[in-house]
């Protein structure tokens, strides 16, 4: 009966998010009512107060976001937009899959979807308008870039951090790099072919068709003054985490741990001391990518502190309230039992789990338009039957996430895809129609692959 009651309760939040309810708020009551369905509300309550002080989350996610702002007030992100826009600007048959890709290294470094869509279509969409490529595509090469998945290559991702916490046992940032890199290089390279051969046709009829007409935008382009330095300073916040994270050898820079924690007064294993490590050495490293980002700006130097806090900000009302809402939800989801049963399903039917770490969550993201609230709900269900099985978790945390990357980006309930509908005045249910056969593609493409990963 506590079962049949918590799945009406899911149905009911499923609808209300179907019906354009605010995602957090629909998470957050029909936590609630799970955890009164269960007898424990206070446990959701506890939840909800634990996620959203958790040094896991809010130091790197925060700092990241920061570090966001910080680099569009100096300019330096649209340096690096142009920096990688300016090699296929002339050259027409690769602007497609052109902005595909510098959509998805622009959100290695802008872990928001949102704003790597404003910032390569600002300008892009002028550049792609001007070779007389249609709006829908457009749109949908830019949602397609900024939405699939390179956020997951940065270690202040929130969905790096979930499992990071979740997967037993703990891992590195390079650890984490070298799974996910391979399965999203296939994802990308096979959903990028298959939507430039579904637009090919569609392109060719629209040139045909449009007027010929110039570009003022794409003149300024031309005349855009790239500096290095503030294209390539973006990168200074990896790069520090990537020499802090190769193996002791070859490891180009080391931070001592008492440095950022002061294992003396925090009371933990050590295992959660590390973790709490991790967590501060990536809010460190965006830290020193704000100074050097400001001194890029001496004229916007007075307000970088400023900045840096509005990027916190958005990022607890953007991105840390979705993962609080999440974390309640999934709480409220074991609660009644639905996890374990789950686990009992993949447990008897082994063979299911890589497939269902993969359909679950793209559905679910589809539904609620956040691949961080699906992964941060979802993936926690997947860690013991894995582990159980004898499965990776840390690739089936990869899975998982670039799923829900896969959902969102599809979901026309997504900021991203609103943002890019937007850029390109069309319609966002057109957009993800555009993508469906690629990012199915892709995903099964993935499900390959992890058999050679």
């Amino acid at each position: 009966m506590l079962l049949l009651a918590g799945l009406g309760v899911i149905v009911v939040a499923v609808w209300a998010i179907v019906r354009r309810v605010d995602v957090r708020l629909t998470l957050l009551l029909a936590a609630l009512a799970l955890g009164c369905l269960a007898g424990h509300p206070e446990v959701i309550v506890q939840k909800f107060l634990s996620t959203l002080v958790s040094d896991r989350f809010v130091i790197p996610i925060a700092c990241s976001l920061g570090f966001v702002y910080v680099l569009r007030q100096t300019g330096c992100d649209q340096h690096l937009v142009h920096l990688l826009v300016r090699p296929i600007r002339r050259v027409r048959p690769v602007l497609i899959p052109g902005t595909i890709v510098v959509a998805a290294v622009v959100n290695v470094v802008v872990i928001s979807q949102m704003s790597t869509a404003v910032m390569v279509g600002t300008v892009l969409v002028p550049l792609l308008r001007a070779a007389r490529i249609s709006p829908l595509t457009i749109g949908a090469a830019l949602l397609l870039g900024s939405s699939i998945g390179g956020d997951l290559l940065n270690p202040g991702a929130p969905e790096v951090r979930t499992v990071s916490e979740a997967a037993q046992p703990p891992f590195s940032s390079g650890r984490w790099i070298s799974q996910v890199l391979p399965l999203l290089i296939v994802e990308l390279t096979v959903a990028t072919a298959i939507f430039c051969l579904l637009s090919r046709r569609i392109e060719s009829q629209y040139a045909k068709e449009a007027e010929a007409r110039a570009s003022e935008e794409e003149q300024s382009d031309a005349a855009f003054r790239i500096n290095p330095l503030k294209a390539l300073i973006p990168f200074v916040p990896i790069a520090l985490l990537f020499l802090t994270s190769l193996p002791e050898p070859f490891r180009l820079l080391s931070v001592p741990r008492h440095w950022l924690v002061d294992a003396a007064h925090f009371r933990g294993t050590p295992s959660e001391i590390q973790a709490i490590f991790d967590s501060r050495l990536i809010g460190a490293a965006m830290l020193v990518g704000v100074a050097a980002v400001a001194l890029t700006s001496l004229r916007h130097f007075h307000r970088t502190a400023l900045t840096f806090f509005e990027g916190v900000g958005f990022a607890f009302a953007r991105i840390i309230s979705l993962i609080v809402a999440a974390s309640c939800f999934g709480e409220g989801i074991k609660r009644i039992g639905l996890a374990a049963l789950l686990g009992q399903l993949l447990r008897s039917w082994p063979r299911l789990l890589t497939p269902a770490a993969a359909a679950l969550p793209m559905s679910f993201a589809l539904l609620c338009g956040s691949g961080m609230a699906t992964t941060q709900s979802l993936f926690g269900f997947f860690v013991e039957p894995a582990q159980q099985l004898g499965h990776d978790s840390l690739q089936l945390g990869a899975i998982v996430a670039l799923a829900a990357s896969a959902g969102r980006t599809l979901s026309p309930a997504a900021a991203v895809t609103l943002m890019c509908a937007s850029l390109v005045e069309v319609n966002p249910l057109d957009l993800g129609r555009r993508l469906v056969i690629p990012l199915l593609a892709g995903q099964v493409a993935v499900l390959v692959a992890s058999w050679f990963v």
